[in-house]
């Protein structure tokens, strides 16, 4: 893994400007709200200020794979009720719900010893491998999934369902976490095959364990929204990820 940049006033200046005038360039793509695009900047400076282009860009691949997946029979789930809201345009809460435990590991990594980093950064890489699978799983099962049945209970009940799943829906999932673990690799923040096998494997785990979530405790909390269960996911992810990630 290369060096991570130094944490210094210039370097996270230029890490503020260059997401400037990205956004400026970008924000009329329909993958934001404006204020989306607000918070994405702020996203967008934290990661290159704590981990350099690299950690920017696995973000950015997330967030136009997470898109195209969102848009696959768009029209088809909109006519079912099914679709994203806003055009499936995400908001500040989106970003954050999907980004905030990244962001966390990101500023935590670029400050901890040089021993520390490689783990920290497969927990990085599991919180967005996470939320792909989460992505890709969702966005699938309730265009293709044929028979949709609730993770507690296999009890049959309608796509879109919290906690809903399905076999073309978790076997998105798993695609859609080894090909962000994939993304991960490529950029060099982790580093051989063990590695890209933990992040996909703790992003399933994470993906259906949020299933469970939206089964029980989300049915039952109303302040529980979508957004923080994701927040949960990540944080599980991570968390499962720095368990194992010393021991590779």
């Amino acid at each position: 893994m290369p060096p991570l940049p130094p944490q210094d006033f210039a370097a996270w200046g230029m890490a503020l400007g260059i997401n400037a005038v990205l956004i400026a360039l970008a924000h009329r793509a329909p993958l934001l709200t404006p204020a989306g695009w607000v918070h994405a900047g702020i996203l967008g400076t934290v990661l290159w200020g704590s981990l350099g282009w690299r950690g920017w860009l696995a973000v950015v691949a997330y967030l136009a794979l997470g898109s195209l997946v969102t848009r696959l029979g768009f029209r088809r789930k909109q006519a079912a009720g099914l679709a994203e809201a806003r055009g499936g345009r995400r908001g500040p809460e989106n970003v954050w719900g999907s980004a905030l435990v990244g962001a966390g590991l990101a500023l935590i990594a670029c400050r901890a010893p040089m021993g520390w980093q490689p783990a920290l950064l497969v927990a990085f890489a599991a919180s967005f491998a996470a939320k792909l699978a989460d992505t890709c799983g969702s966005e699938i099962g309730k265009r293709w999934g044929r028979h949709t049945v609730l993770i507690t209970s296999l009890r049959p009940v309608p796509p879109g369902t919290e906690g809903a799943v399905s076999l073309e829906g978790t076997a998105a999932s798993l695609a859609g976490g080894a090909l962000m673990a994939l993304v991960m690799v490529a950029l060099g923040l982790i580093t051989g095959v063990h590695a890209w096998l933990l992040v996909t494997v703790v992003a399933l785990v994470a993906t259906l364990a949020e299933s469970v979530i939206g089964a029980t405790l989300q049915q039952r909390l109303p302040w529980l929204s979508n957004e923080l269960v994701n927040g949960l996911q990540t944080l599980l992810a991570a968390l499962l990820a720095l368990a194992v990630a010393p021991r590779l």
